[in-house]
């Protein structure tokens, strides 16, 4: 049995550590609603990206000059998995869902015989897929050092994904984030990057048709990239929205759980105590007869 020293040491230690982690728990509180406005915010041009896109693909949709980016290399032999996690922990299996979700999709590609490969974006997915995918990482980025994260480090990343696509380096790409729906439910979410998944463009009516000025050549080949770009933008501020929900359900759990090793120890320092001076009440009436 510890001793009532060790027991109030571990009584300081863990009101300590519940102190810490109810102030990262109201500190992630209040990054969450900034993060939830912005990730909100970024949906609706994401999803206008995606109808437009699909109105003008639609123009050039099985042609032999259809651009890359939007009918693919022909091939679907290489796949690069764009893991976007987070730099920080202390958020439950956050990042770890969405690694694994990514892992779980590269073994079965390569036991369909495909060749896999990884683009890292944040420490933590980095962290867990190295274990076993180590030799087919083949880029790896963190974004510890931005205060908030923007469009500019997203056409940064896409910029990197479009560099690897010319050099040849895979044929298809897909993007992995957590999507956000509450503070205690964030989805690990895979999305076809390249070739660029277009939704269904919405029926017109019959006497209604688009011309298009410039030609659809030339709107793609600037929409297509954007289109990337504008995709690894919401993933991560989805994901920073998500982070901040998981970080403080994990902390308030933790501030429980806190809780009660309080009262445990706290029950148990006072049985030890009650105990010993039992013991030295009976030793003070025993040498008391014995005299």
């Amino acid at each position: 049995m510890a001793s009532l020293k060790e027991l109030r040491n571990r009584i300081a230690s863990v009101k300590a550590t519940q102190k810490i982690t109810k102030a990262m728990q109201m500190v992630a509180a209040s990054k969450l609603r900034r993060a939830q406005a912005r990730a909100e915010a970024a949906r609706p041009y994401a999803e206008r990206m995606g109808a437009v896109l699909a109105n003008v693909a639609g123009a050039v949709k099985g042609r032999d000059d259809a651009p890359k980016l939007l009918a693919g290399t022909g091939s679907e032999q290489t796949h690069l998995l764009l893991v976007c996690t987070s730099d920080r922990g202390l958020a439950g299996a956050f990042s770890s869902s969405i690694a694994r979700a990514a892992r779980d999709q590269a073994n079965e590609l390569i036991r369909e015989g495909k060749d896999v490969k990884f683009f890292c974006v944040g420490r933590k997915g980095y962290n867990v897929l190295r274990r076993v995918f180590a030799s087919r990482i083949i880029e790896h980025i963190e974004l510890r050092g931005v205060r908030q994260v923007g469009f500019t480090e997203a056409d940064m990343i896409g910029k990197k994904v479009l560099s690897l696509l010319d050099e040849g380096a895979f044929d298809v790409c897909t993007l992995y984030f957590s999507t956000f729906k509450s503070v205690i439910s964030q989805i690990p979410t895979a999305y076809q990057l390249i070739p660029a998944e277009i939704q269904e463009a919405e029926e017109q009516p019959a006497d209604v048709n688009y011309e298009y000025e410039p030609d659809e050549q030339i709107i793609l080949a600037d929409l297509l990239p954007r289109n990337i770009s504008v995709q690894i933008l919401r993933a991560l501020l989805e994901n920073s929205a998500g982070f901040c929900g998981a970080q403080m359900n994990a902390m308030d759990n933790a501030t429980r759980n806190a809780g009660d090793m309080i009262d445990r120890y706290t029950l148990e320092y006072n049985r030890s105590r009650q105990a010993q001076i039992t013991r030295e009440l009976i030793e003070i009436i025993s040498g008391a007869e014995a005299v």
